[in-house]
């Protein structure tokens, strides 16, 4: 916990294994559950629930989730967590189900609370130096951005692969025709906020309270197809994880007045989803009616413009576009950057 208060933006790393597991297909999803707990204490964080299909494994964290394919990994993290510290322990975990760690993405916003941040997260360029010190040596391209640099917010991009894969081999092919949003929201709207916020002795479990505010929010809405695991914090906060067959949703919200903070992310395919995207931006800001938000849309391989409709999705809502910046990153995709604040004071 933060001096000032709680820290809502997350770190955000994502990791990529290449490799062959001709006995299951399962990948990391062998590796045992003892081992990904001892990791998750490294970073300061535990599992409180968790849900799987035939795709994936997901699980709600006492901070954010996180979500394990057959080759790819990804967690998010909030509050004061140490998350980098998982990388090295991950990619050494995976080596003994015979997968080799080929492509890392790690993201982030600007903190809240800065100053409260311990280390590697002290800053981006030490964020930067922790990772290039303890990432495997084969991952020797490597690029870094901070996008939106002169804007009050900015997104935090470094990205490493393999420099003998390209997009289309082996461990990469997967994320080919995905995109992934995320959407980050500050200044919530009170009243809706506070349906984020449990009631003294309400006599429910964190799980049903959280199923509780999954259907009175419209969250519920957001996909209608997906299985949901959900968990309410006493005394406030939220958190959900959507699986919907190889795609997941996740959504975390920081209630509490002068620092309340929501987010939103979702993979999903640039073929079958090209409309998609924006009823969701749509119906995530209905559900906040966040003062200012950004959202980062990430494509790995086919060109997706949905981008271009976000802006048109949320303006009746109130909202203007403040900003827009776009980047390459070598293997790792295309990134579009959107701030966008109320048109009114």
């Amino acid at each position: 916990m933060a001096v000032s208060g709680f820290e809502g933006f997350e770190k955000r790393i994502e990791l990529h294994f290449s490799g062959d597991d001709p006995a299951t297909g399962k990948g990391l999803r062998r590796l045992d559950f003892a081992l990904l707990e001892k990791v998750l204490h490294t970073v300061q964080c535990t599992v409180v629930s968790a849900v799987g299909n035939k795709h994936l494994d997901s699980y709600v964290l006492s901070e954010s989730s996180l979500f394990v394919y057959p080759t790819k990994l990804i967690i998010k993290t909030c509050g004061t967590t140490q998350l980098l510290k998982s990388v090295r322990p991950l990619a050494d975990h995976a080596l003994t189900v015979g997968l080799t760690l080929c492509r890392c993405r790690y993201t982030r916003g600007s903190f809240i609370f800065p100053q409260a941040q311990p280390y590697p997260h002290t800053s981006f360029e030490q964020e930067i130096v922790y990772l290039e010190e303890h990432l495997p040596m084969n991952l020797s391209c490597k690029k870094a951005s901070i996008m939106n640099s002169e804007s009050s917010h900015k997104w935090h991009v470094f990205t490493a692969c393999d420099v003998g894969l390209t997009v289309g081999k082996v461990g990469m092919h997967a994320d080919d025709d995905l995109y992934m949003v995320e959407i980050c929201m500050t200044e919530l709207d009170p009243v809706l906020a506070k349906k984020f916020s449990r009631r003294l002795n309400d006599g429910k479990t964190g799980d049903s309270a959280g199923r509780e505010m999954t259907r009175v929010t419209g969250i519920r809405d957001i996909n209608k197809n997906a299985i949901i695991c959900d968990y309410a914090f006493d005394p406030c906060g939220y958190s959900m994880n959507g699986l919907d067959g190889a795609r997941y949703s996740t959504v975390h919200v920081t209630p509490e007045d002068g620092f309340s903070y929501a987010s939103f992310e979702s993979s999903g395919s640039v073929y079958d989803c090209k409309e998609g995207i924006l009823e969701v931006s749509k119906k995530v800001v209905e559900i906040f009616r966040p003062r200012a938000l950004s959202v980062s849309i990430t494509t790995c391989g086919a060109r997706y413009e949905g981008w271009r409709g976000v802006e048109r999705a949320i303006e009746p809502l109130g909202l203007r576009l403040t900003s827009c910046t776009s980047e390459e990153f070598l293997n790792s995709g295309r990134v579009v950057f959107q701030t966008f604040t109320t048109c009114w004071k």
